[in-house]
């Protein structure tokens, strides 16, 4: 039977997934896709969250010292807001002046479990983690909602939440978005190098996976929602009510590969220096480095399968027993603000959640309304899924499964 008790912590996993380069630290920044659909590829308005989502425990608050405090600590991921020649985060520094709240802003949310295994202890005795606000994945928060660890949103101090992309209202791990706002996302598909391919395209997993003439050239992710839930995809599975054993079928599939000698290796971003190179013929990937790549190499291919492609977001989240939770709101709705949320697009070039983020962009730069992997058509932003929550149980047992693939 399955249970919604969450597994001890466990080291090896943590250093597994630390063991990746994240999607934010790779290239100096990064180049991904900025947009405001969505549609329903994120989430299906008024769809009621599924089991996998489990009962949550009540989170614990401690007293607002906003009103006295003027300071927010908010932790985020390495280069993921935008910064100008000088090292200065101009809509940061924009929001201090307004506001007179200082903003403390760590860049030490480096991978998921890495940073959970840094503040739980401290959440699992009540004490406060020294943070007002963070940016976790989407699992990380069904994770964190769970277990009783982030506190509702107060949306009375977060009036430009209604600015959020309505296709974004229901996701299934926080319907109603009662507990998170998104900050920024991406997509993961498949590049590849016509220099290492003989110039023809790389379009499908299946492809990716069994093309001979790619052999030993080709790598995955080491995200195993990326990797395993691509393959689903291309098996007909929907990432949103997938089973146990589908999931298990996937990984036959990737197992059955890696024994052929198809796959060279699984990587985080350190995938990019040998597509750019052809020392890797194909791979999956994500948009926003093979955006990138493109400015020195515009040979490079890139392709969202047509039978599905991942879709992730990281969200602004309020620990439990923070201490200025009402500044915390207040950052949230001033980067929900569109001019300002354009501001931090125009840098790092994700999916922006915010909607009028485009309009204000295309006033600024209209060659990035014509890009599909800047603004990509509602019938490309159709194509994405997003990997349903887990139970605990689920993503321990999971996570081992893949680990042992990929290592072993």
């Amino acid at each position: 039977m399955a249970t919604n008790r969450e597994p001890e912590f466990n080291p090896q996993l943590a250093a597994f997934a630390r063991s990746a380069i994240t999607r934010r630290t790779a290239l100096g920044g990064l180049a991904a896709v900025a947009a405001t659909g969505f549609l329903a590829a994120c989430g299906t308005p008024g769809k009621a969250p599924t089991a996998s989502a489990g009962a949550s425990k009540t989170p614990l608050s401690a007293p607002d010292l906003s009103d006295t405090e003027k300071v927010v600590n908010w932790s985020n991921w390495p280069q993921y807001i935008d910064v100008n020649d000088k090292g200065k985060r101009p809509t940061l520094d924009a929001f201090i002046k307004e506001s007179g709240i200082k903003v403390k802003y760590n860049e030490d949310y480096n991978d998921n479990d890495e940073f959970f295994a840094k503040v739980r202890p401290l959440l699992e005795a009540g004490k406060d983690t020294g943070r007002d606000v963070w940016c976790s994945t989407d699992w990380m928060v069904a994770r964190l909602k769970r277990l009783g660890y982030i506190q509702p949103l107060d949306k009375a101090n977060i009036p430009n939440a209604a600015n959020l992309a309505t296709s974004l209202t229901n996701v299934e791990f926080d319907p109603g978005r009662a507990f998170s706002l998104p900050w920024q996302s991406g997509f993961a598909g498949i590049a590849y190098n016509p220099k290492s391919t003989g110039g023809k395209a790389v379009t499908t997993i299946d492809q990716l996976l069994h093309d001979a003439t790619l052999k030993g050239k080709v790598t995955l992710l080491t995200e195993m929602r990326d990797t395993v839930g691509l393959i689903l995809m291309e098996q007909g599975k929907r990432l949103d009510n997938f089973t146990a054993e589908d999931f298990a079928a996937a990984l036959q599939v990737l197992s059955d590969a890696k024994d052929a000698g198809q796959i060279k290796g699984f990587t985080g971003n350190d995938y990019t220096k040998p597509l750019a190179s052809g020392d890797t013929a194909a791979c999956v990937a994500w948009t926003g480095d093979v955006v990138q790549l493109r400015l020195d190499n515009p040979s490079l291919g890139f392709v969202l399968p047509e039978k599905g492609f991942t879709l992730w977001s990281d969200n602004f989240v309020i620990p439990a027993m923070a201490q200025h939770k009402k500044n915390a709101e207040k950052v949230i709705n001033y980067y929900y603000d569109p001019k300002v949320m354009a501001e931090v697009a125009a840098y790092v070039n994700y999916i922006a959640p915010v909607q009028g983020v485009k309009e204000v962009l295309t006033k600024s730069d209209p060659s990035m309304a014509n890009n599909d992997l800047i603004f990509p058509s509602d019938a490309t932003l159709a194509k994405s899924q997003v990997f349903r929550g887990l139970t605990a149980e689920e993503e321990t047992t999971f996570t081992r499964q893949f680990q042992a693939l990929v290592t072993g």
